[in-house]
């Protein structure tokens, strides 16, 4: 599922702007659990991707793409507040998998 934005970001490099997917607020045995006592996300959508990083003289493409559901390490990238939504910018290299 692609997410669309009104932020305009563009990252540099080889950064990505991912927007971390919720997780069900409710677990299995009908517990709920309070914001202060949930884990961050892993997972999440990539909202904006930069042009990729130079080695050697040569830019080298990204991997990933808008709209790429990704998991990424549990402590990776800055979190900022852009029009009042948390977003994560991190590094392509912190980025484990693209979902499929």
């Amino acid at each position: 599922m692609a997410t669309k934005s009104a932020v305009k970001v563009t990252p540099l490099a080889d950064r990505v702007v991912v927007k971390a997917l919720e997780e069900s607020e409710q677990m299995r045995g009908g517990l709920y659990i309070p914001d202060t006592a949930k884990e961050k996300p892993q997972q999440g959508s990539v909202v904006a991707a930069g042009p990729g990083r130079f080695e050697k003289d040569k830019r080298v493409p990204m991997d990933v793409k808008v709209g790429d559901k990704i998991l990424y390490g549990k402590y990776s990238g800055t979190e900022v507040t852009l029009d009042g939504e948390q977003y994560l910018i991190l590094r392509e290299s912190d980025i484990l998998a693209v979902m499929g």
